[in-house]
C-alpha cells in the first residue's frame, strides 16, 4: 500500500466503501425476502435495491470526486511545492486558493517555507561576508591565469581536462573537437609524448620533479614545448598533473634555417679556402700568383657577404615576438620616462605591430635618456603612423640636434642586464634608425613591420578560465546505472526546424547545446550552429524561431551539423525537452554520416512528471515558471535560449529527485519509465549498459 500514491489510496478507500454499501444492501434484501417469502415482494425488493445501489454509487463517486479535487490533489500540490522550495531554491509564494479546503495546512506550509527561506538567506549572507575577500582574490587569479603567455592545463590521472585557461583554449582550438572540461587531452594533443612524460613522473621518486617534452597538435601543424609536473593537494588523484604548453613552431623552423645556413658556410667557404691554400702552395711568393689569389679572395668576400645577408634576414625569426598594440608601447614608454622626470606626448594610430615590446620600449627609453643628457631636453613627442604596410615611428624633442656618430655610439651600449645592446635589438627586428639633423625639429625615426589590424575582442575571447577541481575526486563508475546523477556529464540541447514532421522532409535550421559538468552548467562551453536545411524555410516557422533563408544561406549542411554535434556530445548524457522529437532529426541521418548516437537520453518532460506528478502541466514555459527559471522573451523559441532554459530546469528537477532519494541514474530511469504515457523513453539496453 505504501507504493500507491495518496490519491490512489483515497480512491481505493471509496471503492471499498461503495462495495461495502452494496454488499450491506444485498444482505438486507436477502434477509427481508427470506423473512416474508413472497415472490412479488422479491421483484419490489430487487427494483428498490437496484435504484438504491445506483444512488449509493453516485453519492460515493460524488463524495470521492470532492475529496480528490479539494483534498488529495491539493495535498499533492502542496507537497510538490514544498519539495521545490526545499530542494530547488524556488522563492515565490504558495497559491493558497487551490488549497482552501485544507484548513490551515497551506498557511502552515507557506510559513514553514518562508522560515526556511529566511534561514537560508541569513546563512547565505553570513557566508557571503566571509567569502567576499576570497571571491575578489579568485577573480584576480582568473584574470591572471587567462592571459599568461603559456597554455596552462590541469588533467586527472586518466588524462581528462579539469582546468584550462584562455590561451590553452586558443592553442587547442585547431582540433576537430571543441575544448571542453572532462574531455580526454588526447583529443587535442599527440598521445605518445604526454603518456611518456606522465609515466616518467609517476616513476620518479621526487614529488617536485618536472619533465619537459615536445608534442604535436592533432593536425600536425604546431609543435608545442611542454612542461609537466604532478599536481599537489589534488583531492585524492595522486596521478593528476599540471601541464604548460608553448608554441615553438616558429622557433624550431628558425633553428632549422640557421642549421642549414651553417651547413652552407662549411659547404661554400671550405672549397674556396682550400683553393687559396693550393694556389699559395703551388705558386709561392713572387711567382705571379697575385691574380688568382685576388680572384679567390674576392669570391670569398662575396660569399661571406651573401651568407651574412642571409643570416641577418633570418636572425629575428626565432626571437620571441608577438602582436603589440602601439598604444601600449607609447603608454609603457611614458610610464618609464616618468621615473626619470621626463614627459612624453604620444600621437599613435590604432594598429598593432609584431615586435618584442620590452626590447622596443627599452631601446626608445635608452635613446631618450641619452638625448636628454646631451641636449637637456625634458619633453618629448612620439608619433606612430601607418605607412605602406608598416608603422613609422618618430621621436621628436625641443632642443639641439644630435649627430649620427653620437647615436651610433649609443647603439653600442647595453640597454638592460644581459649585455643586449641597442644594435642587437635593431638587428633582431630588422630595422634601422634615421637621425634628423634639423635643429628646429630634431628627431630619431624608424619603421616597424609588419603591422596587424586591431580587431575587437569577441565574446568568446573574454577573460575567463574554465575549471572544476571537484573532478579530481569524482568517482568513476563501471556501470552507468550505478553512477550518481552529479557524477555524469550532460549535454542539454534543442533544435529549431522547418516544421514538425521529419518523416515528411522537415529539417533542422538551428541546433544549440550547453554542457552540465559536476551538477553545474559550464557557461563558456556552448554549441550554437545555424544549419542550411537544403529546402526553403516556411514563413510560419520563421515567425516562431526567427531563422530565415538568408540567415542559413552560407550555413553548414545538415550532415555537417550532425557530425559537429556528435563530437560535442561525445561521452555525455543527452538531455532535451520532448526528446523523441529532437532525436528524430538526428537519428534519421546516422547512416548517411556514418555515426550513431549511443548516448543515454533524459527527457525533462518525464523528469518533471517524476517530480510533480503526471497531472501537472509539463511544457517548458510551465516548468520554468514553476521552478523560477527566467527566459527572456527574445530568447524563447531560439535553440540556444531554449537549451539554456532546459538546462537550468533540469538542474532544479534533478535536485528535487535527489530530495526524494533518487540519486543514481538507474533509479531515475526506473522512475521515468513509469510515466511513458506522456513521452516515450528512448533508452535501450545498449545506451545504459
Amino acid at each position: 500500500m505504501t507504493r500507491i500514491s495518496l490519491r490512489g489510496r483515497i480512491l481505493l478507500f471509496f471503492v471499498a466503501l461503495a462495495a461495502g454499501a452494496v454488499a450491506a444492501l444485498a444482505v438486507g434484501l436477502w434477509f427481508g425476502y427470506h423473512r416474508e417469502g413472497s415472490p412479488d415482494m422479491l421483484n419490489a425488493f430487487m427494483q428498490s435495491a437496484i435504484a438504491a445501489g445506483f444512488l449509493i454509487l453516485a453519492l460515493i463517486t460524488w463524495v470521492w470526486f470532492l475529496f480528490d479535487t479539494h483534498l488529495a490533489r491539493p495535498i499533492d500540490k502542496v507537497a510538490s511545492a514544498m519539495r521545490a522550495r526545499a530542494h530547488a531554491d524556488v522563492g515565490n509564494d504558495f497559491q493558497a486558493e487551490e488549497a482552501r479546503y485544507l484548513g490551515d495546512l497551506a498557511d502552515a506550509a507557506s510559513a514553514t517555507a518562508a522560515t526556511l527561506a529566511q534561514t537560508r538567506g541569513a546563512l547565505a549572507e553570513q557566508v557571503q561576508r566571509e567569502t567576499t575577500r576570497l571571491s575578489s582574490d579568485k577573480n584576480k587569479l582568473e584574470q591572471l591565469l587567462a592571459d599568461v603567455p603559456p597554455a596552462v592545463l590541469l588533467c586527472t590521472g586518466r588524462h581528462h581536462l579539469v582546468f584550462y585557461n584562455g590561451v590553452a583554449q586558443q592553442m587547442l582550438a585547431g582540433s576537430q573537437r571543441p575544448v571542453c572540461l572532462d574531455r580526454n587531452i588526447f583529443d587535442y594533443l599527440s598521445e605518445g609524448p604526454i603518456r611518456d612524460a606522465h609515466h616518467r613522473l609517476l616513476e620518479s621518486s621526487d614529488p617536485d620533479a618536472v619533465v619537459e617534452f615536445i608534442c604535436l597538435s592533432p593536425c600536425g601543424r604546431r609543435r608545442l614545448a611542454g612542461r609537466m609536473r604532478l599536481a599537489s593537494d589534488n583531492g585524492g588523484d595522486q596521478a593528476a598533473y599540471v601541464m604548460t604548453l608553448r608554441d615553438v613552431t616558429t622557433e624550431v623552423a628558425a633553428y632549422a634555417r640557421r642549421d642549414a645556413l651553417l651547413g652552407d658556410v662549411f659547404l661554400q667557404v671550405r672549397p674556396i679556402v682550400s683553393d687559396l691554400r693550393h694556389a699559395l702552395v703551388s705558386h709561392g711568393p713572387g711567382t705571379g700568383a697575385d691574380a688568382p689569389v685576388s680572384t679567390q679572395l674576392q669570391a670569398l668576400d662575396a660569399t661571406l657577404a651573401d651568407l651574412e645577408a642571409r643570416f641577418e634576414s633570418c636572425r629575428s625569426a626565432g626571437w620571441p615576438m608577438a602582436p603589440t598594440d602601439v598604444r601600449e608601447l607609447a603608454g609603457q614608454l611614458r610610464r618609464d620616462l616618468e621615473g626619470q622626470k621626463l614627459t612624453l606626448d604620444a600621437e599613435v594610430a590604432e594598429i598593432a605591430v609584431r615586435c618584442n615590446a620590452f626590447d622596443i620600449v627599452s631601446l626608445l627609453g635608452h635613446l631618450v635618456s641619452r638625448v636628454s643628457t646631451a641636449t637637456a631636453a625634458a619633453h618629448f613627442h612620439l608619433t606612430i603612423s601607418e605607412a605602406q604596410g608598416a608603422a613609422d615611428l618618430t621621436l621628436f624633442w625641443k632642443g639641439g640636434a644630435v649627430s649620427p656618430e653620437s647615436v651610433d655610439h649609443w647603439l653600442d651600449e647595453p640597454v638592460f642586464d644581459g649585455g643586449v645592446t641597442c644594435e642587437t635589438i635593431l638587428k633582431t627586428h630588422g630595422i634601422v634608425l634615421v637621425v634628423g639633423a634639423d635643429d628646429d625639429a630634431p628627431s630619431i625615426s624608424t619603421r616597424l613591420r609588419p603591422i596587424e589590424r586591431l580587431r575587437p575582442v569577441g565574446a568568446d575571447m573574454s577573460r575567463h578560465v574554465v575549471y572544476d577541481f571537484d573532478l579530481l575526486s569524482r568517482l568513476h563508475y563501471e556501470k552507468l546505472s550505478d553512477a550518481r546523477l552529479d557524477s555524469l556529464t550532460y549535454v542539454v540541447f534543442d533544435t529549431e526546424t522547418t516544421g514538425l514532421l521529419p518523416e515528411q522532409g522537415d529539417e533542422i535550421v538551428q541546433i544549440a547545446a550547453v554542457r552540465i559538468v559536476n551538477g553545474k552548467r559550464v557557461k563558456n562551453e556552448v554549441f550554437d550552429l545555424l544549419v542550411n536545411p537544403g529546402r526553403p524555410i516556411p514563413p510560419s516557422s520563421s515567425a516562431i524561431h526567427g531563422v530565415t533563408d538568408a540567415m542559413v544561406a552560407d550555413a553548414v549542411s545538415v550532415q555537417e551539423a550532425v557530425r559537429q554535434f556528435h563530437r560535442f556530445a561525445e561521452g555525455a548524457v543527452l538531455v532535451a525537452h520532448n526528446a523523441p522529437f529532437d532525436m528524430e532529426f538526428l537519428t534519421r541521418r546516422e547512416k548517411e554520416v556514418g555515426l550513431r548516437f549511443m548516448n543515454p537520453i533524459l527527457d525533462t518532460v518525464l523528469v518533471s512528471a517524476a517530480a510533480f506528478g503526471r497531472a501537472e502541466t509539463h511544457t517548458l514555459d510551465a516548468l520554468a515558471d514553476r521552478l523560477g527559471v527566467h527566459i527572456d522573451e527574445k530568447d524563447r523559441h531560439t535553440a540556444l535560449g531554449d537549451a539554456i532554459a532546459t538546462a537550468d530546469v533540469f538542474i532544479k528537477l534533478k535536485d528535487m529527485l535527489a530530495g526524494r532519494g533518487l540519486v543514481r541514474f538507474g533509479e531515475v530511469l526506473t522512475e521515468l519509465r513509469g510515466h511513458q504515457r506522456l513521452v516515450r523513453d528512448l533508452n535501450d539496453q545498449a545506451r545504459v549498459s
